[in-house]
């Protein structure tokens, strides 16, 4: 096998960083499309891009709504806070 340096060694360091921001910047941008979806839901120029009516724009945004949330949370857990020998 060739003796290639890993990516973080090529880098200097982790790309791990970057996986965790980029997570709960995802979490944020489906939580901001499910409020936005349920803001709009009444105003037709709003829904040009998506053909849906009032009540089904409401549920969907609040199934991002939600998502967005279990996402964020999920992604603290596993990112930001730190695991003890007693966790494991």
């Amino acid at each position: 096998m060739l003796n290639l340096p890993t990516t973080e060694e090529r880098l200097g360091k982790s790309p791990q960083r970057l996986v965790r921001y980029f997570a709960l910047l995802m979490a944020a941008v489906y939580f901001g499309l499910g409020v936005w979806l349920w803001l709009t839901a009444d105003h037709s120029a709003a829904g040009a891009a998506l053909q849906l009516s009032p009540t089904w724009r409401r549920v969907l945004g609040a199934v991002f709504v939600i998502y967005g949330t279990l996402r964020f949370y999920r992604g603290f857990k596993t990112y930001f806070i730190k695991k003890t020998i007693a966790d494991d």
